[in-house]
């Protein structure tokens, strides 16, 4: 009997440990507001059963046109466990036009990128000496601004191996630091042993137009360096029509991409931003497509939805997926969801998601929910997502409002 009862309450601790344990998980990661569209019920997909549960004071406050309702709420688990307090806010769904088409991005960055630093002679490394690692942004030199990889080559070559203070920027901070160039016998010039990059290009989904503002946001990750992987610093860019004009298939380690042409050198938006959720900036035209509402992610499920890529021609197609997970962390700005492409012809095609369906709309209920960001190597059938609400935040710094005030 005591053996007994020591056995209950040894799986009463560990039960009521696990408890707290996700609770406290539940408490850390999930957001402290939710937005919700005007008569949608407040459930969140999680792992376990999280629900809801609305308080009864509501204040009304005007945003724009639309009219928001706030309330506190109580999320618990399993409908009875308490694990915080939240604010929901009901509003009107904003309007987006869903892209899909393909877009040539142009990004100048601002000042270059230093791609990594190397010897000029044997053991010596000006820039290396200097304290200049790959990642860097080489912004000035001797007081000049750097516009382009070119021009800085010119101000180390005619130096005479006189130093150089550069102000360079790292992880959005501006040092000053000498770089004393070598001469190189095997090149026959001064050098500081860097390698720079001041441009990229490449081909990339449209996910959304603001018909109110002209805004459009796509890729739905940002632009990066593809040997530091750090997010390029941008000076100016801008996005041109494409014309898909074939694929490699994705396969299991090798993933595909999309190719594209020009179409003109007419820029049909301006880049203005290059951040985690992917480059926003104002189209140069109007679109005549319809708007359709958005999903807040609190209003996201597994399931069944669809996505808008183009793999011929610049005329989008809409191809069946299945949402497979759902993280509301707090934290995660992109990465929100997991989805597979279940679609046949699809399947058949391209292998599922590959390089360039960066930033297709995922529509689901006949809602805007947010885009394909990555594929992943082991699976093109499987990639991620980010919500389009997380991509909508990143456009607040673009119009100085806030989602729903």
């Amino acid at each position: 009997m005591k053996r007994l009862t020591k056995s209950i309450a040894a799986a009463f601790l560990i039960i009521s440990l696990s408890l707290m344990g996700i609770v406290g998980y539940y408490d850390a990661v999930l957001p402290d507001t939710y937005y919700l569209s005007d008569g949608v019920t407040a459930t969140i997909d999680c792992l376990f059963d999280i629900t809801i549960e609305s308080g009864e004071a509501v204040v009304a406050a005007s945003t724009r046109d639309s009219v928001t309702e706030e309330t506190i709420a109580e999320i618990k688990l399993c409908g009875v466990i308490p694990v915080k307090s939240a604010k929901i806010v009901r509003t009107d769904a904003k309007m987006l036009i869903p892209g899909g088409s393909p877009v040539g991005v142009k990004l100048l960055t601002d000042g270059v990128m230093v791609v990594k630093t190397a010897e000029v002679t044997d053991g010596v490394s000006p820039a290396y000496e200097a304290g200049i690692c790959a990642g860097d942004n080489i912004i000035r030199a001797n007081g000049e601004e750097i516009i382009s990889s070119a021009r800085l080559s010119e101000i180390i070559e005619s130096s005479q191996g006189e130093p150089i203070t550069f102000e360079v920027m790292r992880n959005g901070r501006s040092f000053e630091t000498t770089v004393t160039p070598v001469y190189s016998e095997k090149d026959g010039v001064y050098k500081a042993g860097l390698w720079i990059r001041d441009s990229t290009a490449g081909v990339g989904t449209l996910t959304f137009i603001d018909p109110e503002t002209g805004i459009f946001g796509a890729l739905g990750h940002p632009i990066s360096d593809s040997d530091t992987l750090t997010t390029l610093p941008l000076g100016s860019g801008e996005i041109v029509d494409v014309v898909i004009t074939g694929y490699d298939k994705g396969t299991r380690g090798c993933p595909g991409e999309l190719y594209g042409t020009f179409v003109s050198g007419l820029a049909s938006g301006t880049i203005e931003l290059n951040c985690e959720q992917g480059i926003f900036g104002t189209m140069t035209y109007p679109s005549r497509q319809e708007a359709i509402p958005i999903a807040y992610k609190a209003e996201v499920r597994t399931g069944a939805a669809t996505i808008l890529t183009t793999i011929d021609g610049s005329t989008p197609q809409e191809f069946e997926i299945e949402i497979e997970r759902v993280t509301l962390s707090s934290a995660a700005k992109s990465k929100n969801i997991v989805i597979k492409v279940t679609d046949p012809e699809l399947l058949e095609l391209t292998g599922g998601i590959v390089q360039g369906m960066s930033g297709s709309p995922i529509i689901q209920d006949g809602k805007l929910v947010g885009a394909v960001t990555h594929v992943f190597v082991s699976d093109p059938t499987r990639g991620y997502g980010i919500f389009i609400e997380n991509m909508l935040e990143a456009t607040e710094s673009l119009t100085g409002e806030e989602l729903a005030a």
